[in-house]
């Protein structure tokens, strides 16, 4: 019974992974869940508070996949119009899926910096500042995603 434990943890941590750089799957909490689903296991190899600290961990990289968008804006020299824009531009970005997500919060920031009576290559820069936070978002998922991958692994050998 273990190893369907083990292998829908593989799953998984699989998909968490493309999760990463592929807006539609939530990618650390997917591989989160791998550590419970090794848990179920009869060998049991997580405390309590190691399954909390990953959990904690996850929430948080988790809400910083949507924030950095935005500081990545404004570190660019976004006015508060490009970060507003950025946030709008990731929300409506979700309606239109993978691609959506990607290029709502670059449009967003854009936009924002134009009504906000800032020229088109003030705004491209402020929409490249968004832009570079969701390269370093993704980056950042998928650091979290690996070190979680090492955890199951050591767990399992």
């Amino acid at each position: 019974m273990d190893w369907i434990w083990i292998t829908i943890g593989a799953i998984l941590l699989v998909l968490g992974f493309i999760g990463s750089f592929a807006p539609i799957l939530a990618g650390p909490p997917l591989a989160y869940l791998a550590l419970p689903a090794l848990q179920l296991t009869s060998f049991s190899p997580f405390s309590q508070k190691t399954l909390i600290f990953w959990g904690i961990a996850t929430l948080l990289i988790t809400l910083l996949d949507y924030v950095i968008p935005v500081i990545g804006t404004s570190k660019f020299g976004g006015t508060k119009y490009g970060t507003r824009g950025s946030a709008v531009g990731l929300v409506i970005g979700f309606l239109f899926g993978p691609l959506g997500i990607i290029l709502g919060p670059f449009l967003g920031a854009m936009l924002g910096e134009i009504i906000g009576g800032k020229d088109l290559n003030y705004a491209l820069r402020s929409g490249l500042g968004s832009f570079f936070g969701f390269i370093t978002s993704t980056l950042l998922n998928m650091i979290f995603v690996i070190a979680l991958a090492i955890v199951f692994i050591i767990a399992v050998v």
